[in-house]
């Protein structure tokens, strides 16, 4: 019986969580040169994630029986992207072009078919690692892990009822889920420390990207100024009013939906959180057309970062290295699966000399949804954080069919 975790209440994990996000942003704004060497080739970002996932791994944690990643995600995420939303340039936005587009749908497309290989390859060397029967087998399991995928938890949930997986292949498959898609986090936040110079070497066109990043710029040395008490007080207002808002209307229209439109479910229009995130992002691109843009004057979107670098954290606590040695055969078909969906975002990326920015959201938007793609946006450079909830939410609408499609191609490898 595995020992009882160090921390059991959420206020002292919190309290953690704060004075390790502290000691890293001390180090890395330090001028001793160790610091600054360190910090030349390891991401803060990284660092803010990869951390906190220790006290998982070694129990001092249990972030199960944890409700900060919930609360983070359900009150802070939607704060954030208020924040982060109520200056955006949306005309510089839709001027990024076709690239963007493009490189969604290729990661939606690497995943489907990803999958599918994964399980043939792998099937192939072993395959009892891909195997089972009834409920229990993998591929039921795959499916649902199709679904996280394009979407998220909601399309997840609905892959798992229309595959009918067993509870313990599903349990598997979200352990596979949280690393895989964790180190995939990890490398893309990485890749973003070295898009200047991935992008000259590949000859990508990141005209529209350098031209928002600088309208930006502009706007906020326009309207720069020392932020004030009511500044603090308007950018709460909005940031929590706005998320009051977004879970009030998700608790009318999604019993309603329920009861006169249950086809909705399979859009994933049933699911509370995806019309919370809907309603936040609607809310800050309303408000980036009125007198409340000038927040960002005053640092709205360095508050909305504020909110995001808490949310990485709890993000990182879910995570626990150790899984991988447990069912090490699962995990290598996830990793091939990423791999596949990677390769393919390379491939196209290389074809229409798209950013590093247009893979790496696009690749995000799909695997990790609202709550990890404005994460790796940002990373590239603040303005861009509403580029990746944009195709974020076209994610959760396209997560069920693409999901299915592809739980489809999972039964038939695996001659279900």
């Amino acid at each position: 019986m595995e020992a009882a975790p160090l921390i059991t209440d959420d206020a002292v994990t919190l309290g953690l969580l704060s004075l390790i996000l502290g000691g890293i942003f001390y180090t890395a704004a330090s001028e001793n040169p160790r610091w600054q060497r360190f910090y030349r080739y390891v991401p803060v970002i990284l660092l803010c994630y990869f951390i906190p996932s220790l006290l998982n791994t070694f129990n001092v944690v249990d972030p199960e029986a944890s409700r900060l990643y919930y609360v983070a995600s359900r009150y802070l995420l939607p704060a954030c992207l208020v924040l982060m939303t109520l200056s955006v340039d949306f005309q510089g936005i839709m001027r990024l072009g076709y690239r963007a587009i493009v490189m969604f749908f290729t990661g939606t497309v690497g995943v489907v078919i990803g999958g599918p290989i994964a399980l043939l390859i792998v099937g192939t060397v072993s395959p009892e690692t891909v195997g089972g029967e009834g409920p229990d087998a993998v591929w039921r399991g795959m499916s649902t892990l199709a679904g996280s995928w394009i979407g998220g938890g909601a399309n997840q949930a609905a892959m798992k009822e229309v595959f009918d997986a067993g509870n313990e292949v599903f349990a598997t498959m979200v352990a596979v889920d949280v690393l895989c898609a964790n180190l995939w986090l990890a490398l893309l936040l990485f890749t973003a420390t070295r898009a200047k110079a991935i992008d000259a070497r590949t000859g990508a066109d990141t005209t529209a990207i350098e031209d928002l990043k600088e309208r930006v710029t502009a706007f906020e040395k326009k309207h720069a100024r020392h932020t004030t008490f009511h500044d603090l007080i308007f950018m709460l207002a909005l940031g929590f009013g706005m998320t009051g808002l977004g879970h009030f209307l998700a608790g009318v229209i999604v019993p309603t939906l329920e009861q006169h439109a249950p086809w909705t479910a399979r859009l994933s229009l049933t699911s509370t959180f995806f019309w919370i995130v809907v309603v936040a992002t609607t809310g800050g691109l309303v408000l980036s057309f009125t007198k409340a843009r000038q927040l960002e004057g005053a640092g709205a979107s360095r508050a909305g970062s504020l909110l995001l670098y808490v949310l990485i954290a709890t993000i990182g606590l879910q995570m626990d290295v150790r899984s991988v040695v447990t069912n090490p055969g699962l995990f290598v078909v996830g990793l091939i699966w990423i791999a596949i969906h990677g390769g393919l975002l390379l491939l196209v990326a290389r074809l229409i000399r798209a950013p590093v920015f247009f893979a790496a959201v696009g690749s995000q938007a799909n695997v990790g949804g609202a709550a990890s793609a404005p994460i790796i946006a940002a990373a590239f450079h603040p303005s861009l954080a509403p580029v990746g909830v944009l195709l974020a939410v076209l994610g959760y609408a396209l997560g069920t069919y693409a999901a299915w499609i592809c739980g489809l191609m999972l039964r038939a490898v695996a001659g279900g």
